[in-house]
Formats: C-alpha cells, structure tokens, sequence
C-alpha cells in the first residue's frame, strides 16, 4: 500500500476508513465511474469552466473528473485532485499518466485542514466529495483561502436517498430480512450529509461563500455502468447504503438478501442495463 497521511485530526476516522475500504473503490471504478460520470459532466456545464484555469477537485477519488477538468482547461491550465486515500490517487496517478494528461496532478491530503496556497484557484469543483467533512464549516472556509476573490464553487451532492431510487429500492429489499445498520447523526459525514439545501446554504454562507445556488438533478442513471442484472446485482451489495446493512448481518442471510435484492432491481433492467432513478443537487457559489 502507499504511504498515506497521518489518521489524526477532525476527519480522523473519514481518513482511516478511506484508506482501509479505498482498493474496494478500485475495483469497482470501471462500474460506479460511468454510472454518475453524466452527473459530474452537468455540474461542470454548471461551473463555467474555461480553457486556462486553475481547479482543485475535491475528493476526485481515482481521478475521473480530475482527467475531464484537465482535459477542459487545456494545456494551459491546470487541475489538482485532491482526495484523502492514498489508495485511490494510486490509480488516479496510473490512469492520468496513461491518459497523457500532464496538466493534471494528485495530492494526498484532507481539504479540511491542508493550508493550500492562498488565491491559486479559479474554481474548487467536486462530484459527490464533499459530504464527508467531520466540520463541514470549517473546511469550506479552509477551501474558500483557496479561491482567487470572484473564483467559484460548484458541486454535485445527493438528496435525500428516499428519492434516489438507485439505492432505496435495493435497501428496502435487503431490510426485509435483516435489520438496518446504525443510524447516523444529522451531522454525521456521510454520502446524504448534503441532502438538505437550506443546510448547506447555512455551510456555505457561514464559511464565506456568496451567491449559493441549487439546481435539482433527476434523471435515470445505468446503474453499475450497464452491466448485466447479476453484475449489477453484485455491485450493489458492496456499496451504498445496501452493503452497510449487509456488513452488519449474519453471514447466512446474505445470499437470502442477494436473491431479495435481485428480485427488487429486475423490473428496471433493460437492454442498455439496469436503469434507475436519481436525485441530487448541484450547487454553485462564488467568493467575493
């Protein structure tokens, strides 16, 4: 494994469980990547990128949006993928490289708390990396000292996962047989940290930020990248809210959950792959 930095701090925990689960990510990027790529490509129609900026992505994972903002930007601009599992950035490193994308690099670091060089960026970009900041306030007033005054912000973050039939409808299937797993705080980091714009608003406004918008995202996501029902099937139970219920269930009951589960995501295969609805947000805001 690569060296990783210290599991200390507010985002402590967030740190060692990225690290810890990161290769899992991995492994599975060929499926999640082109299931939300369409929802981080619209986020950036909404950041009004142009050739030449400077962009920090947060939480960019293995890299994908980082290698779409590079490609955006141009040879004259510039992206930094910033992301806390070492794991990951491994893979974005490999992939960028293969990609010939030189304008696009990788830091290991947490956003929250890392002193970037003030004013470098243009814009601070990320697609559902956000949402795990143990003091979310605090560390979009770290992000905001990053900002050139009148550079931008803009995100894509999930509501609520009741409207996100993606993963309700599997989790509702898989809690027929075993119980739920414990349920987070209201504050808790999380992948619905960001479900309520009124909250967020409050986040942004707090820390600094100007002109907060939201725009509501529904649309049909291929789930598991258009695989078939099996595969996807399989992926959905090594992720989401459905795999943290199936973590804490007794080892005999899985294959009870698999077939449940299976059951539940059969109406919404098709012949491009298993098609299912979505909801998120993409917010947008500026620094004055």
């Amino acid at each position: 494994m690569p060296p990783t930095i210290e599991a200390s701090g507010p985002n402590a925990q967030q740190i060692e469980y990225w690290n810890q689960n990161g290769s899992r990510w991995v492994n599975l990027q060929d499926l999640i990547d082109p299931q939300i790529r369409p929802l981080g490509l619209q986020a950036m129609d909404a950041a009004r990128i142009t050739t030449g900026e400077t962009i920090l992505d947060v939480g960019c994972g293995c890299g994908d949006t980082s290698r779409e903002l590079a490609r955006r930007v141009g040879a004259g601009g510039k992206v930094t993928g910033v992301d806390i599992s070492s794991v990951m950035l491994e893979r974005a490193r490999e992939l960028t490289q293969r990609a010939g994308l030189a304008n696009a690099t990788f830091r290991n670091a947490d956003a929250q708390t890392y002193r970037f060089e003030p004013a470098i960026a243009d814009l601070i970009f990320s697609r559902f990396g956000v949402m795990f900041f143990a003091q979310p306030d605090q560390a979009f007033a770290n992000l905001l000292t990053a900002l050139r005054p009148g550079g931008r912000l803009a995100f894509v973050c999930w509501q609520q996962v009741s409207e996100n039939a993606w993963m309700f409808v599997p989790m509702l299937a898989a809690l027929q047989h075993i119980p739920p797993p414990p349920l987070a705080g209201p504050d808790a980091p999380g992948p619905f940290a960001f479900a309520d714009p009124e909250k967020v608003r409050g986040i942004l406004t707090r820390a600094g930020f100007g002109d907060v918008a939201f725009e509501s995202l529904r649309q049909d996501l291929i789930v598991g990248g258009g695989n078939n029902l099996d595969v996807t099937v399989d992926f959905m139970l090594q992720m989401g809210p459905t795999a943290a219920a199936i973590r804490e269930a007794d080892l005999t009951l899985r294959e009870t959950v698999r077939t449940a589960v299976r059951q539940a995501l059969e109406p919404y295969a098709t012949d491009q792959g298993v098609r299912m609805g979505s909801a998120s947000w993409i917010v947008t805001a500026q620094r004055p």
